[in-house]
């Protein structure tokens, strides 16, 4: 009995591949989706104002400080702000990036070309973000009072960046899966 739950178990891998690919499409698709609104490009603009890959897509990356509005807050100064920022902009174009990456990972029977191409995509992108914990001083516990501040320890910021190593891992097993599913089919042809 032992055992038959053992191999049952030892055969889950190709179930964690199917939700694994289903993860990445909901969280591409979903996060793409709120970089249309307000509140999620207001969220992002400490990472891509610090980011050296990034901050010139924003005209006055410096500046963010003193323009922030906090999650679900709007203050119309901050608001026009960002909109000469560029920051609503920016983040437009990355939300239709990332919707366009979640359908080319949800297409890898229809496309596993463009789907390893779009899971590569992802993994370049989430590269990308995990250099937020370098570049973006947010992304740690500042030093207030408390003395658990800086690195170890994570702030909400931080603890969002670090999760996207499980999406590397995610990505690069997507990408794998495509790029055989399209070998397999090139040797039938």
């Amino acid at each position: 009995m032992k055992t038959s739950i053992i191999n049952s178990i030892a055969n889950l891998d190709q179930l964690g591949k199917k939700v694994i690919r289903f993860g990445i499409v909901v969280v591409f698709l979903w996060i793409g989706c709120l970089k249309f609104f307000t509140y999620e490009a207001d969220g992002i603009v400490p990472f891509v104002a610090n980011s050296p890959f990034m901050s010139f897509f924003y005209n006055h990356p410096t500046e963010y400080k003193t323009h922030q509005n906090k999650e679900g807050e709007l203050i119309p100064a901050n608001h026009q702000w960002n909109i000469e920022n560029n920051t609503y902009g920016f983040s437009t174009g990355l939300g239709i990036f990332l919707v366009t990456l979640a359908v080319l990972v949800a297409l890898y029977r229809i496309a596993p070309l463009a789907s390893m191409i779009g899971s590569l995509l992802i993994a370049i992108l989430t590269l990308g973000t995990l250099s937020f914990l370098v570049t973006t001083h947010e992304s740690w516990v500042p030093h207030l009072t408390d003395a658990q501040w800086g690195f170890p320890y994570l702030s909400g910021r931080g603890r969002l960046v670090i999760k996207d190593l499980v999406i590397l891992g995610g990505a690069i097993i997507t990408m794998s899966e495509s790029a055989r599913l399209y070998l397999n089919r090139q040797k039938s042809k």
